[in-house]
């Protein structure tokens, strides 16, 4: 049998059906990641770096898990893949993408026997599939601290004189954002960026311009170009998955705050820091679900606490104190004292968010308000309660101070 299992990967990696097996073939596996990218995304080398890890950790032998990269949205390829897995053994698979989501359940409605989990999904909690699982974390907090660390960067230009009357818009320094698209999940991060660093400099503003696709490193690079040379901003995030707006920065010398790995290595004079999710907490309870009978929860958020929402190493252009003051915000955020999006942080169209407020927590395709999602802490804080109804995120909200940009 095992020498079958081996000839049938063997077949399956001359034609492509597994792109990567991070394995020997001469065990069955029993867990598998599906990736919409390969390595060169960062957002997948995350997860893949990620799995790798857990299975590892968890003692699972070379062949227990195996890797499929390059696997679209579009068309029946993530389908095909999980039902490949299937055959070949495995007892969870994973998939990275959004965009992978209903080809998931499809497949998990045929295999009950396995269990299916996906990042970034909306549909388990509605679904109450008992093999269908959703899983995210709570980077907005992450990308709130990598702000902070921003707004530190920012105080220390602006001590040095290096604020240019072109970075300005009227007495507002003017930040960039490179987004891959007008999604909450998005929306949620950059916003949070934004406020972390106006917790710091208080009169900024931020232009955020759209690639629409997850990965183009000739898009992202024209789009922080642009609003570098264009918007002349003064420091630049991004949630787009290549290295074309930090090489952007790098060549620009303009201060910038990555995701999803450190950039330190290829941009030297201008990585400041990066939040990511690390999703090893997440692959060892996969694991241990289908190893050791552990529950899996339908739809799990990790945090900061977990361990699931974590920030590199401070880079050399990150200003003096920054870790410092991270720790002292983390700390803030851990006891509840601090919530990324306080209603008194923030308005929409010049007024607060009202107390029953409702976001499209149950996903509909009207993307109908369904939820209300403001809390108030013991301590009087009424916020917006992302990721608390759903891991994925649905904070869609365009607050004042950021501009989205049009692509002409």
């Amino acid at each position: 049998m095992k020498k079958i299992l081996a000839f049938v990967l063997s077949i399956a990696v001359v034609f492509g059906m597994v792109t990567t097996i991070s394995a020997c073939t001469s065990e069955t596996p029993i867990v598998g990641l599906i990736c919409l990218h390969d390595e060169s995304s960062t957002y997948d080398k995350n997860f893949i770096d990620a799995f790798e890890a857990a299975c590892k950790a968890k003692g699972l032998k070379k062949g227990q898990w195996i890797i499929k990269t390059g696997v679209r949205e579009e068309g029946s390829d993530c389908k095909d893949t999980a039902e490949q897995f299937v055959k070949l053994g495995c007892k969870a698979i994973f998939a990275d993408s959004f965009g992978h989501e209903d080809s998931m359940l499809e497949v998990a409605k045929k295999h009950p026997e396995v269990q299916f989990c996906h990042a970034t999904g909306v549909k388990a909690h509605t679904e109450n599939l008992a093999n269908f699982h959703n899983a995210f974390a709570s980077i907005y907090e992450g990308r709130y601290l990598a702000g902070v660390a921003a707004g530190l960067k920012l105080q220390e230009m602006i001590a040095a004189n290096k604020i240019t009357d072109a970075m300005k818009e009227g007495e507002n320094i003017k930040i960039g954002y490179v987004g891959a698209y007008p999604y909450a999940e998005v929306k949620s991060g950059y916003t949070s960026w934004f406020l972390g660093v106006r917790s710091i400099v208080p009169n900024v503003v931020m232009k955020v311009k759209f690639t629409n696709e997850w990965y183009s490193m000739e898009k992202e690079l024209n789009t922080a170009n642009y609003l570098i040379s264009e918007q002349h901003c003064a420091i630049i995030s991004q949630h787009a998955d290549s290295m074309g707006a930090p090489n952007a920065c790098e060549a620009a010398e303009v201060p910038n705050v990555s995701y999803n790995g450190s950039t330190a290595a290829s941009c030297p004079k201008t990585f400041i820091v990066s939040s990511r999710i690390n999703w090893q907490p997440y692959f060892e309870l996969m694991i241990d679900a289908v190893t050791g009978g552990k529950d899996l929860p339908t739809d799990w958020t990790g945090n900061i606490s977990t361990g699931s929402v974590v920030l590199t190493e401070l880079g050399a252009a990150a200003a003096a104190n920054t870790q410092a003051k991270i720790d002292e915000v983390k700390a803030k955020l851990l006891n509840g004292s601090l919530k990324v999006f306080d209603l008194s942080t923030f308005t929409v169209n010049g007024a607060a968010l009202v107390d029953n407020f409702m976001a499209n927590v149950n996903d509909d395709a009207a993307f109908t308000p369904d939820t209300v999602v403001i809390k108030t802490t013991e301590s009087g804080i009424k916020y917006f309660a992302e990721s608390e109804f759903r891991s994925a995120p649905y904070f869609e909200v365009d607050i004042d101070g950021i501009t989205i940009i049009a692509n002409n």
